[in-house]
């Protein structure tokens, strides 16, 4: 069963920080490399990091440098640290394999909010 819990989002002021965390169920997290989406209103989803499992990281242009991604394989949980928070990071922030299964199940989300 795919399970995918993310937390730790907020409202923070610009140029703050947050650290959000994403519990996966260990058949999803195991083996998979883990994407951060996030979603913001009126936008499509889009990638901004991934956490591979042998420790590389990649990151969307407009957070590289912002945002650190992590992941601690015996507690099948991946982190996002974001810095520098900006409002145009206002979005929900969800987790998954990446690159998505074909039908990708969504958890909740986070909101994280930025006020200016």
């Amino acid at each position: 069963q795919v399970r995918l819990v993310e937390s730790g989002g907020g409202l923070v002021q610009a140029g703050g920080s947050l650290r959000l965390s994403c519990a996966a169920s260990r058949s999803t997290f195991s083996i998979n490399a883990m994407g951060w989406y996030r979603q913001a209103p009126g936008k499509q989803r889009e990638l901004v990091a991934v956490c591979r499992t042998v420790g590389i990281t990649d990151y969307a242009d407009s957070v590289k440098g912002r945002f650190t991604c992590s992941r601690d394989n015996a507690k099948n949980t991946v982190y996002l640290q974001t810095n520098s928070l900006k409002p145009d990071d206002t979005a929900i922030y969800y987790c998954n394999r990446h690159p998505l299964p074909t039908v990708p199940y969504w958890g909740q989300g986070t909101q994280v909010t930025v006020s200016s």
